[in-house]
């Protein structure tokens, strides 16, 4: 089932499938619900009821140029689809998403899978070489004439290959798939509106984190990430990290069975939650 869920000063798109405990899928900055696509036939079939929404100026979804809140956002689309508590499941932005929601809505939450996932508040270290990417991105976006190729090209080196790793390591189809949606998301005149941040941010505050949370990243990622798991085990109550040795960023398009498997998992021992 497809659907827009009005937000103030914006519109969201969602998409529902199946039946059962409700799972929310929140991807990456360089992406769209679409990242999802091949995971969820096995959340499905594992008995899960699988929710995906582009947030604000991604995907199909639209904002003004008006501050907002990706976590009431988040919010909305549970009550649209008439959901008390779901787990989340979120890549990146959208792990971060997922967290900070976690602890400002603890009651609505329960359970956070964080794939490659940030955190809000959290710095972290980059090494020489991951800090020289993201100069270069820097440097093209204040560029006087945008060259949108060869951002959308160096977004792929960093979050589809992996920092340092060859343009062939993933399966082409996957790396073509996320240049679309990456270059979508540079199109000229893109509103992308203000997202307000959790104040104190999600770092500050992982004692309040209460749910359980798994923590996935990939070795072959920008370390930060791996950094970022790493801190949530630590700090948070009921958190537990992951680390595979042979991905990257995009998780859920790399290897989308193999997440699957992890998530359900994690999540079978808690069921029902709605």
């Amino acid at each position: 089932m497809e659907r827009f869920i009005d937000v103030p000063g914006g519109r969201l798109f969602a998409v529902c499938d199946g039946t059962g405990p409700p799972i929310v899928l929140i991807h990456a900055a360089i992406a769209d619900h679409r990242a999802w696509d091949a995971m969820v036939p096995g959340l499905v079939d594992a008995g899960f009821r699988v929710i995906r929404y582009d947030y604000r100026s991604f995907g199909r979804s639209t904002t003004d140029d008006v501050e907002f809140s990706d976590r009431t956002d988040l919010l909305a689309v549970l009550d649209a689809f008439g959901i008390t508590r779901a787990a989340l499941v979120g890549n990146s932005r959208g792990g971060q998403i997922a967290i900070s929601c976690a602890i400002e809505f603890p009651d609505r939450v329960a359970a956070v899978v964080g794939v490659g996932s940030g955190l809000g508040g959290f710095e972290g270290e980059l090494t020489p070489a991951e800090a020289a990417l993201f100069e270069e991105g820097d440097r093209l976006e204040a560029a006087g004439a945008f060259d949108r190729a060869a951002m959308v090209e160096l977004e792929m080196g960093v979050w589809v290959d992996g920092p340092g790793q060859p343009a062939d390591r993933v399966d082409p189809a996957v790396r073509e798939a996320a240049r679309m949606m990456a270059w979508a998301l540079y199109e000229p005149g893109r509103v992308m509106g203000r997202p307000t941040r959790l104040d104190p941010p999600a770092n500050d505050r992982l004692s309040e984190l209460r749910c359980p949370v798994l923590a996935v990243a990939g070795a072959l990622d920008v370390s930060v990430m791996v950094q970022s798991a790493r801190r949530l085990e630590s700090a948070a109550v009921n958190a537990r990290a992951v680390v595979w040795p042979d991905v990257a960023h995009m998780i859920g398009m790399e290897a989308p069975d193999r997440l699957n498997a992890l998530i359900v998992e994690f999540l079978e021992p808690l069921r029902p939650w709605e």
